[in-house]
């Protein structure tokens, strides 16, 4: 691989997404598609809903160009179709609701596909499980991780913060293990694209991603980071997202015990919490940059010395103590979701 090779993954696609989530921007703009505050929000301005649309054009066409260069589209083709698909189902939310029954339909067939084409040695946990099992397991925390992707996304910065430091951590986590290749080149191009979108949805934020963006990048970050584990990376790919994964999954289980109904908006989230306290977006996702960052120097120091692995959940620990600490502002300064 040049050494140009990083450079141009991370570069073109920044640049890409940032010229095609300003255009989105303009066009929702137009068609007033906008995000409108409610009880339930974290924004006081009306804002345009739909910055996927740039988002997830610019990740695939970077994909699909990385994949016919490394010739690795027989695996890449049914993502990039399944990645599609959801985009569809989940512009057509943002419009007008689609049922959540069907929005979760049309993410357990994605998610099937795209478990279809993965390499059938590539075993997510490490052979621990007979494959049909690995499958069925891959596939049920796929989906939840589809989901949780969405639920997080709740003020400006956060997704694109995670998108960035999943796609780095994971180009890092190939480099120190020494496969550079195709898949890190992926994970750079997810990265490149995280940091386009950040320009527009740094507070206060000119676009939200929206559903047409979160589920989709959900979508595929959870594929790569299936695929890392495949590639035996599954500690790097188990701590890198162990911010979201128990920030959404400890507010679920909360939620699921006091019997709300887990499919409606809530400002119930970790991160919420901090947002109400401090009355600002920037400085909790400034925070969940610096955790994701330690989290990835984490995965990369386990490659050495395992007693590290310690630090991961550690890290997420004080992160979660930090957010929920303390009384919320009166009035927070607002801005949701990416």
């Amino acid at each position: 691989m040049s050494i140009l090779t990083p450079f141009l993954c991370l570069f073109l696609p920044f640049l890409l997404a940032l010229g095609l989530t300003g255009a989105a921007t303009w066009w929702l703009k137009r068609r007033q598609v906008l995000d409108r505050p409610n009880e339930r929000s974290s924004h006081v301005a009306p804002t345009p809903r739909g910055g996927g649309l740039g988002v997830v054009p610019a990740l695939l066409g970077a994909w699909v160009v990385t994949g016919l260069l490394a010739g690795d589209m027989d695996t890449l083709w049914p993502v990039v179709v399944a990645a599609l698909a959801l985009a569809t189902v989940s512009w057509a939310d943002d419009l007008a609701s689609v049922p959540p029954g069907w929005r979760l339909l049309a993410q357990v067939l994605a998610v099937a596909v795209g478990l279809s084409a993965l390499p059938s040695e590539a075993l997510v946990f490490q052979g621990w499980l007979p494959h049909w099992l690995d499958r069925f397991v891959a596939g049920l925390a796929w989906v939840w991780f589809v989901n949780l992707f969405n639920f997080m996304d709740g003020i400006d910065g956060i997704s694109a913060v995670e998108t960035l430091c999943l796609g780095l951590g994971l180009a890092a986590a190939y480099f120190a293990a020494g496969l550079m290749g195709f898949m890190s080149s992926y994970a750079l191009a997810l990265a490149g694209v995280a940091l386009g979108f950040i320009a527009w949805n740094w507070h206060p934020a000119r676009v939200f991603l929206g559903d047409v963006g979160s589920v989709p990048l959900g979508f595929l970050s959870g594929w790569l980071l299936l695929r890392a584990a495949g590639d035996g990376l599954w500690l790097p790919a188990l701590i890198l997202p162990l911010y979201y994964l128990t920030d959404a999954t400890v507010t679920l289980a909360r939620r699921l015990w006091r019997r709300e109904p887990v499919w409606q908006a809530h400002r119930q989230h970790f991160y919420q919490q901090a947002v109400r306290r401090l009355g600002r977006h920037d400085l909790v996702a400034l925070a969940i940059l610096a955790a994701n960052a330690a989290l990835a120097a984490t995965a990369i120091l386990a490659f050495t010395d395992p007693s590290w692995v310690v630090a991961a959940p550690v890290t997420v620990i004080a992160l979660l103590a930090w957010m929920a600490q303390g009384k919320a502002k009166a009035n927070p300064d607002g801005g949701t979701a990416s």
